[in-house]
């Protein structure tokens, strides 16, 4: 093989597997799911993208889990990431990025320190999980449309929020939380290689979907933590 054709291989490799090149849903939208959650320092939830321009890899891991077609996200597997927080790990980590910003808040707010930072990490890892795109492989069907993934609704979503209809998640403990972050994972996982096999980006219905499990699982955060919630709507 010539220097030419290994540099392509090389450069090919590096685009498949760098996860900081991977976006997430725009900043309207994950506003718009801290908003419908009832969540006040809904501002907040666009922190974690801004933190990948200064941390990258080791922020940006936590954003996604590149989940094969075989894989089945189980509680189990949620537990297993936690202690990845932070760390640089190619496959990715979100779902434990949800419950170690929960543990992050609730350690700052003992200690008597300010927790809406993690509280916002956590809004964010959150409105991440049900994006299907961050719940498989990054390959060429994922790198083709995950910008119109993220997109689909972000235009409007401020002025739509009552299309985000947040259901009652009751988490007692993390182990509810686990099993709620595992259920949504799953679905989000199953719905990505179904679009892939049916080739097309997910309609403004099916966005509005995942939305929902979004929201409806932050708010049940929220409420876990006893943080009060609000109905705060877009003008």
């Amino acid at each position: 093989m010539n220097k030419k054709g290994l540099i392509f291989i090389l450069a090919t490799l590096i685009c498949l597997c760098n996860p900081v090149q991977l976006p997430a849903w725009q900043d309207e939208t994950h506003i718009a799911i801290a908003k419908a959650a009832g969540y006040a320092k809904w501002y907040n939830a666009t922190g974690a993208d801004m933190a990948k321009l200064k941390a990258g890899e080791i922020e940006a891991h936590n954003h996604f889990v590149s989940n094969s077609r075989k894989t089945r996200v189980t509680p189990a597997m949620v537990f297993s990431q936690i202690e990845k927080y932070d760390q640089i790990d190619p496959s990715g980590h979100l779902y434990g990025a949800i419950i170690a910003s929960v543990r992050e808040y609730q350690r700052r707010v003992e200690a008597g320190k300010y927790g809406q930072y993690s509280l916002g990490f956590c809004a964010h890892y959150v409105g991440d999980l049900s994006q299907p795109l961050h719940n498989i492989e990054y390959n060429a069907f994922n790198r083709k449309n995950h910008a119109a993934f993220d997109g689909v609704v972000n235009p409007e979503i401020l002025t739509h929020l009552d299309k985000i209809r947040v259901y009652d998640i009751v988490i007692f403990s993390e182990a509810d939380l686990a099993r709620h972050v595992a259920r949504i994972g799953e679905d989000a996982r199953r719905l990505g290689y179904r679009l892939e096999f049916e080739d097309r980006i997910l309609t403004k219905e099916e966005a509005y979907r995942q939305l929902s499990h979004s929201a409806s699982l932050f708010r049940g955060i929220l409420n876990f933590l006893q943080v009060p919630v609000s109905g705060i709507r877009c003008p």
